[in-house]
Formats: C-alpha cells, structure tokens, sequence
C-alpha cells in the first residue's frame, strides 16, 4: 500500500508504517493540482492542519481508504465528501491531550501573572516590579467551553489548584461535568460566572466566532485563553476588548488564519500574549499522535475497525475478536437478501439474537447494509453504506434480543419492498464455522462463500435429482446441499453450494420444468 504524508510527522510513525511493508511517501507543501497528482495512486493520506482536504481531493483520489489527521481538529477535511466517497476519517485524539492541557494551563497563568510582559522588560533593561500586580487562580472561577478530553484534563489540573469549575457544553451529561468536579451551565452564565475562560472547541459553524463582542463584554474583567482551534474567537473584537478593556487579558495559541499575519491586532496588545500554535508541541505528544495515527491506518489496511474512525463505526479492539467473525456473516446475509427480493429496497432491519446481542454492533449493521447494497452495483463499503441508506430514502432498523432460538448467537438481515420480505439468517458453528441457517423462513444449512444457487420447487420425488443431473451436465459440481420444506407436498426450497458460476441459459433451462418455481444464482465472498 501507499501512504502519502503531506504535512510533517514524528519519524516513529513513518517507521511504523515502513516497517509493515508499507511504501510511505512524504510531500511537503504542497496543493491544488500537485497534490491532487500525489494523492491519485496513494492508499492513505495522512496530514495535520497544513492540507486542506477537499471533495476535488477525494475526487482524484480512486484509491483512497483513509484519511488520518495526526493530531485532534479536522475543520480542514471535509468529512461529508468523505463519507461519499468511503473514506475512512480518523484523528489522533488521545495523543496531545495532555501537552494541550499543559499548554493551556500554562498559558493561563502567564496571562494571569503577566509573565511573558514582565519578561520582555526585564530582558530589556527595565526593573518593572511595581507595574505588574498578578491574579491568583486558588478560589477563582474557570469557565471552560468544550468539555470534551482537553477540557476536562485542563479540569482536573486546575481544579486541584482550588478553582471552581463551570463548563458548557451541549453534548456532555451533568452527571459527567459533575463527576470531574464541574457545574454544566449554558454559555452565558459560564461567561458571567468565568474569571479565567478557556476554550476547548472544534472550528464548526456553529462555533465561528463564538465568542465576539458581547460574549467578551460579558467576561468583564476576566481573562480568555484559547489553545483549542482559530476561528473561534473574533479576533478583532478580542484586541479591542483587551486593549480597551473590559477584558483583563488574554492568551491564544491559535489563529483564524495562520501563520498569524504581521498586521493582526492581537499583536498590537501588550495584554495579549500569543504563541504560535505551541499546543501539541512536545516530543512526546508529536511521537503519540505519529504512531497513533500510523496505527489507525494499518488498521484500515487490515480491514479491522479504525479505534478513532470519525466517520465510520468503531469499537474497543479488545470487543473486535468476538465481533470480527459476525461481521461476513452479515455481509453474505445482506448480499443473499437484496439477490432474492425483487423491486426497490424500502427497509433493512439487522435483527441480533444471543450472545451477539450484548456486544457492539455498529460495525456488523454497516457491513449487512454493505452487503445489501454491493449486489446493486453501488459504490459501497462500511463506511458510506449507512449514509447511501439514508440518502436513497432506505429505512434502516436494529434490534437485539439476548435470546436467541436452537443457536448460541443469531444475525438476521431482512429487506422489503413494500409488499414482501426476504429474511436471511446467519450464525457461527464451533470453531467459528460460519453458516446461513435460514432463508425466507425455510431451515438450512449452507456455507457462506463460493457459488450458491437457491432454488424454489414443488416438494416432488425426483425433483432434486433433476437439477442435479443438468448442474452435472454443465460440468458444474456440487459442493453441498440442503432441502428444506414447509409441508410435505408443498413448497420447498434447496440451496445448493456449488464449484462454478450458474449461467442465465441454465437457470431458464432449469425453470423449463413446471416443477421448479424459480431460481437465484448468488456470487458470495471468494469467487472470482
């Protein structure tokens, strides 16, 4: 495989990749058509903040699998176009937590004692004791916005320097906030009540310019510390609120555009100290998000679950080994439902049954949609299956129930049209042996792979003699067989797993008799 790495990277990384055999290439610098040449061929991408990856890059890029941002912000990769594409996203989340925490405590007190002011004087001759009067943090109130992982290790640092904490965020529970010693409030109250804000936020719409004019004018003698993304704090209106008060100070690590231009008026700000987007610049949270993210794509080569996949199922890698076998399962299942249901596809239910049901699914859900939506000649995989569903109108149900009748665990795939349902089930026999046990309500007994002919016929004597002798006389061998049928005299159904492919010439030829209903050839996983 080829990764392409645009944008620079601790060298464990690349050494990780490089030594799973991979080809790593490295392309600094580099954009529009140029980079859209580099990427053409290239397996995966792998980039920090400096390469903004667009829908026209996924476009050039045919083979593209993964896209890994080292490092936590996405804001410059367009995750939707991804999604189309089937590309997996995955960032580095856990690997600068700590040197941005770090670096935002840091920041907060240099702004709350005027070090880097008292600094600069002093280097240049000046005895300023006098002119610099500091703010202790013990008792004061930090306002953090985003409580996501830095927020709260920023938390629980400065909590045990005897802070109060408030925080707002949309998407975390009180009972979380609360347990990391926090009160959850909404974004005005935690400005009022703030002496020291801290920003922890992705650059979203919803979270550009965030914080303007009167949200500063509401932190009334506090400071604000951003070390979290640019874009989210009006900067202009920062100078000024800083430069003119209400403001205290501030300090910020990062830019709505960077490098910060000469001309920004943050620089024009004694009371504003800036840093040019130190937060994760530590030799060891560059070499964790380095490896890290080299990891996620191995993984993505490997076809197991990519741990921090922002745009595809995940799951806990010590879950994957119970989980990986059902995942083909569900896939053929998906595969032999959609070939057996005739018209448009308005609903797919995955129904989990026993020991499966208590595990994460998400995973195995896109892998059934993936199956059902492949025979369509769709470009799909397990990460813009379930969004093709949702675009094309599919309705898409999961259910689980911890028992599961005759089997230890039970994946069933069922597809309508509206009118009628098609229901495949699949399950694991000892020693992981797969098998598809159920078709549209007939018992069988059938291995999921190779070439399978399901035919529906009157439970007649001779009939599977019949379809035996001219699958015998095309050359076509059978593998195995199972015959199942509701009453005796009635409708049956036998699946038939066969060496070769099944000729549309031959179906017709077998459906010539008056005793065979219909037939369905179905490709599944290791044909050609």
């Amino acid at each position: 495989m080829k990764v392409l790495v645009t944008d620079p990277i601790a060298e464990p990384g690349l050494d990780r990749l490089r030594e799973a055999g991979h080809t790593v290439e490295t392309a600094y610098d580099i954009e529009g058509d140029a980079l859209h040449a580099a990427v053409a061929d290239a397996n995966a991408l792998v980039v920090r903040s400096g390469t903004d990856v667009t829908e026209e890059l996924f476009a050039a890029a045919e083979e593209l699998m993964i896209v890994g941002r080292a490092g936590i912000g996405v804001d410059n990769i367009d995750i939707d176009a991804a999604t189309e594409a089937g590309v997996i996203v995955a960032n580095a989340p856990e690997g600068n937590v700590r040197a941005a925490a770090e670096h935002t405590v840091a920041m907060t007190f240099a702004a709350a004692r005027s070090i880097p002011q008292a600094h600069a004087r002093l280097k240049a001759g000046e005895w300023a004791k006098g002119d610099y009067l500091g703010t202790e943090l013990n008792g004061a109130t930090l306002g953090i916005v985003g409580f996501g992982r830095v927020g709260q290790e920023v938390a629980k640092k400065l909590d045990g320097l005897g802070m109060n904490l408030v925080a707002y965020d949309p998407y975390i529970s009180e009972e979380r906030a609360a347990n990391l010693g926090a009160e959850l409030v909404e974004l005005d109250e935690c400005l009022a009540s703030a002496d020291v804000l801290t920003l922890h936020t992705p650059l979203t719409p919803e979270t550009e310019n965030l914080i303007g004019e009167d949200e500063l004018a509401a932190l009334d003698g506090g400071y604000l510390v951003n070390c979290a993304r640019g874009g989210v704090v009006d900067e202009s209106a920062l100078a000024a609120a800083v430069g003119d008060g209400p403001l205290a100070g501030a300090a910020i690590d990062v830019y709505a555009e960077e490098p910060l231009s000469p001309d920004s008026p943050l620089l024009d700000v004694e009371d504003v100290i800036v840093t040019p987007h130190l937060g994760a610049s530590t030799y060891a949270a560059q070499e964790n998000v380095a490896t890290s993210i080299a990891d996620q794509v191995l993984a993505a080569f490997d076809s197991k679950p990519v741990m921090n996949a922002l745009n595809a199922p995940s799951m806990d890698a010590s879950a994957f080994p119970r989980v990986r076998p059902y995942l083909d399962i569900a896939s053929t299942a998906g595969k032999i439902a959609t070939q057996l249901l005739d018209g448009r596809i308005e609903t797919i239910e995955v129904t989990y049954e026993g020991d499966i049901a208590s595990e994460e699914v998400d995973l195995v859900t896109a892998s059934a949609l993936e199956g059902v939506f492949e025979p369509l000649e769709w470009q799909v995989n397990a990460v813009n299956a379930p969004r093709i569903a949702e675009d094309r109108g599919i309705e898409v149900v999961e259910s689980k129930t911890r028992t599961a009748e005759d089997f230890q665990s039970l994946v069933t795939v069922t597809v309508t049209n509206g009118e009628e349902e098609i229901g495949v089930c699949g399950t694991l026999f000892a020693g992981e042996d797969p098998r598809i046990v159920r078709i549209d309500g007939f018992r069988v007994d059938a291995i999921p792979a190779g070439h399978m002919l399901v035919a529906r016929n009157e439970d007649e004597p001779g009939l599977i003699g019949f379809i035996g002798t001219v699958l015998g006389d095309a050359d076509i061998n059978i593998a195995g067989m199972f015959n199942a049928r509701g009453v005796i005299g009635g409708e049956a159904m036998t699946v038939y797993n066969l060496d070769e492919p099944v000729s549309e010439e031959l179906q017709e030829q077998l459906e010539a008799d008056d005793r065979v209903i219909e037939t369905r050839y179905i490709a599944l996983n290791g044909t050609d």
